[in-house]
């Protein structure tokens, strides 16, 4: 009854005109209140009142000193980058750079040395080996180059040109030579002129890295046991190759041949060919001579496979001196 009386109790604080009365259930009762306190909405709580400082902040939120401070930097800072992005600033360029041209970036001996040259003219090779010869700038005994750059395709095969000529005057250079062959072809090759001959100490020496000959010459049966050695002889083109004539079973004339002044020649990859045919020193006749037979033998390696011109240019140079055009003679 006590529970049944605090419920009708609550039950008329909530609605005074109800119809129920303490007769009623307690569930009924309890019914009664529920559907009562549905139909009521809830007062809202009364909110907390912030409490400021003397000026005017509270001690935490949006409306804290520090988070004001805060949100007044970031509008200055994005008004300063508004103003960058209006008017921005253009960066001043320098005067422009002169280029001198190539020649006036030389020396002074080279610079009187190519005005005796007229790049608007082809020379025949006589004149222009004598040109070379009066136009060489260095203290030293220079090289006369010839460069012949070529219309072939160095990656077809057949037309990867690599062969040697024998220069009648020799190319003014002292060649070593070393040959790699049994004890008895190296005995003959020591006869013949060789500078270094032998099979295991060559190997040994070889296996140290070190290089101190110009051309090696190996039989066929030997060249087998340079493979390893192909890494370190490859790059330096001393190698010895049949095209060249550095593997052949004839010893003494490949040694012969190669003191006498036999020089191998290739194309690079640009399809030029680049040979020196002596020295200054030579004069304009002999170095004529050399430069005769290789032309000869350039010549001789044309390609049945080439489609337009074999040569295409032709050039004349010492070691320093300016380049003299050459008159094509050869197509």
């Amino acid at each position: 009854m006590a529970k049944k009386a605090e419920l009708y109790e609550e039950l008329k604080k909530l609605d005074k005109k109800t119809t129920l009365t303490i007769r009623n259930t307690i569930a009924e009762l309890e019914a009664a209140i529920a559907a009562v306190k549905v139909d009521q909405p809830l007062e809202p709580e009364p909110e907390a009142e912030e409490t400021t400082d003397d000026e005017g902040f509270t001690k935490a939120g949006k409306r804290s000193k520090k988070a004001v401070e805060e949100a007044e930097a970031e509008a200055e800072r994005q008004e300063r980058k508004g103003e960058a992005t209006e008017t921005p600033v253009e960066a001043k360029k320098g005067p422009k750079p002169i280029t001198r041209p190539l020649v006036e970036r030389r020396g002074k001996k080279y610079q009187e040395a190519a005005k005796l040259v007229d790049n608007s003219k082809f020379y025949t090779l006589a004149e222009a080996i004598e040109l070379a010869v009066k136009t060489s700038p260095s203290k030293f005994d220079a090289t006369v180059e010839i460069h012949a750059r070529l219309g072939v395709d160095p990656r077809q095969a057949d037309q990867n040109i690599r062969t040697t000529v024998n220069l009648p005057n020799g190319n003014g250079k002292t060649v070593r030579v070393a040959v790699f062959a049994p004890e008895a072809d190296a005995k003959v090759a020591k006869d013949a002129g060789a500078d270094i001959a032998g099979d295991e100490e060559l190997l040994a020496q070889l296996g140290k890295g070190a290089i101190d000959f110009d051309v090696l010459i190996a039989t066929p049966a030997y060249m087998p046991k340079l493979g390893k050695f192909a890494r370190i002889l490859g790059p330096k083109g001393l190698m010895p190759n049949p095209k060249a004539g550095t593997v052949t079973a004839d010893i003494k004339g490949a040694v012969t041949a190669a003191k006498a002044g036999k020089v191998e020649y290739r194309v690079d990859k640009q399809a030029i060919v680049h040979i020196g045919i002596g020295k200054v020193s030579f004069g304009a006749n002999k170095l004529l001579v050399n430069a005769s037979a290789f032309f000869d033998s350039l010549k001789a390696q044309k390609p049945a496979s080439i489609k337009g011109a074999y040569v295409k240019s032709l050039t004349v140079s010492t070691s320093q001196g300016p380049a003299i055009k050459l008159e094509n003679s050869i197509n």
